[in-house]
């Protein structure tokens, strides 16, 4: 009795985890991924020499974020959105691939943002006055 109440809690202990990992599998990859961009739609792309400045609009945000030409190589990497009359929103370190998102309440205001990518870098002044 005791040798088919031990394969019993074995057989229940790998079905839980053959649960876990196909609730865990790709849908996760998927959310994760679609939680690390921004919302709304893209209303400017600013090219430089080693990557782009990415901004979006959605009704009441502002969201940017820097992504490399070239992912894959670690440096530095920043990105800072600003509304007029607020602060500056700025997500900044060693990145692989991007560096953001970072998001700003902006209904009915100008922004700036400025991205870079180790020494270059791009500013796009006020818009979306």
């Amino acid at each position: 009795m005791r040798k088919h109440l031990k394969y019993g809690i074995y057989g229940l202990a790998i079905l839980i985890a053959a649960a876990g990992l196909t609730l865990a599998g790709p849908g996760a990859r998927s959310a994760e991924a679609a939680a690390s961009t921004c919302a709304g739609r893209k209303v400017k792309t600013v090219s430089f020499a080693t990557g782009e400045l990415r901004i979006y609009k959605s009704r009441r945000y502002v969201c940017a974020m820097t992504v490399s030409k070239s992912p894959g190589v670690r440096r530095h990497m920043s990105v800072t959105v600003q509304a007029r009359g607020s602060r500056t929103a700025k997500d900044s370190g060693h990145f692989t691939h991007r560096a953001g998102p970072v998001k700003v309440y902006a209904l009915n205001r100008c922004v700036r943002a400025e991205g870079s990518i180790g020494v270059r870098k791009v500013s796009t002044g006020w818009i979306l006055c």
